[in-house]
């Protein structure tokens, strides 16, 4: 993004009303110092852009509003044309947030006109380190984007003997899914043989790398050389079993050998993971019913209510 993001006013209020204009605001670990917002929540931090306000007041023939009449904390200029969605961020000098919740309604003043921007354009931030902010400053804006490591076990696709046919259907899936969502993604893929070190090693660089999503692939039944699931599954630091034991149900009710499938789903730090069976049929299959929860799974993941 080439547009400046500059701060024209911050406001403040220890009332669930309209907020008033300061010099400054400071930011705790639980939002604005001194306002109604503070707190353990989502909506510690309220944003919106000028031109979103000039919008509503030249489809509703509105007077001109003053800084915090909306019940935002930060009004900019420059962020007009920018798709700003979860997970996105906004650098202040040392402060920090991470957007939680775009939209939030007019202030009751407004609510009969009927013209509504802010419930669209509104941004709800939670303070990921703080920092003063004041009229003036300028804003970085840090995209979000998702990344996804696809690992595919296969002592013969990792010589080569083999081609490896489940792992780039994975990533196809996977893009597929983040252009519907319109969320930018980075897909990085793996072949390696059916080794427990290497697969530990792998899975813990992702995790350091903060990746947030990780799909395994192959190894998940019952030979001596199946070690995937023995691995993982000992890493995870929550299991969600309801999401491989609904994939072996549906599909094993129809096709018994789905149910010889040992995979496993869940948790390690802030990255989502999962093993999937190595068949091209089995990987559609998985990935038909994972993705129905995966986008719900991020917001849990990282604490934000989104019910």
């Amino acid at each position: 993004m080439t547009n400046k993001i500059k701060i024209l006013s911050v406001s403040l209020s220890n009332e669930r009303s309209r907020k008033y204009p300061a010099d400054e605001i400071e930011l705790s670990e639980n939002g604005v110092i001194g306002d109604v917002h503070k707190g353990s929540g989502n909506r510690q931090v309220s944003i919106i852009d000028v031109s979103h306000i000039e919008t509503f007041r030249k489809l509703t023939k509105a007077r001109k509003t003053e800084a915090g009449e909306f019940a935002e904390n930060i009004r900019v200029s420059g962020l007009a044309g920018t798709r700003v969605i979860p997970f996105d961020r906004f650098k202040i000098g040392e402060a920090e947030l991470e957007v939680t919740q775009i939209g939030k309604p007019f202030h009751r003043e407004f609510s009969e006109i009927g013209h509504y921007v802010m419930p669209r354009t509104g941004i709800f931030c939670r303070v990921i380190k703080t920092g003063k902010i004041k009229v003036g400053d300028e804003i970085q804006y840090i995209p979000k984007t998702y990344k996804a490591l696809i690992i595919t076990l296969s002592d013969r696709a990792s010589k080569g003997e083999y081609e490896d046919r489940s792992g780039p259907v994975i990533k196809e899936i996977f893009t597929d899914f983040f252009n519907k969502k319109e969320l930018p993604g980075k897909i990085k893929s793996e072949i390696i043989p059916d080794s427990s070190d290497l697969l530990k090693n792998l899975i813990s660089e992702a995790v350091k790398e903060k990746y947030d999503v990780i799909i395994t692939t192959g190894g998940t039944g019952i030979s001596k050389r199946d070690i995937t699931v023995e691995t993982v599954q000992p890493m995870l630091d929550k299991e969600i079993p309801g999401i491989t034991e609904h994939i072996r149900y549906k599909y094993g009710s129809i096709k018994p050998n789905a149910l010889l499938s040992r995979g496993v789903a869940g948790t390690i730090d802030d990255s989502l993971i999962y093993t999937l069976p190595g068949s091209v049929k089995a990987v559609k299959e998985y990935m038909t019913e994972i993705l129905k929860t995966m986008y719900h799974l991020f917001f849990m993941l990282h604490g934000i209510d989104v019910h």
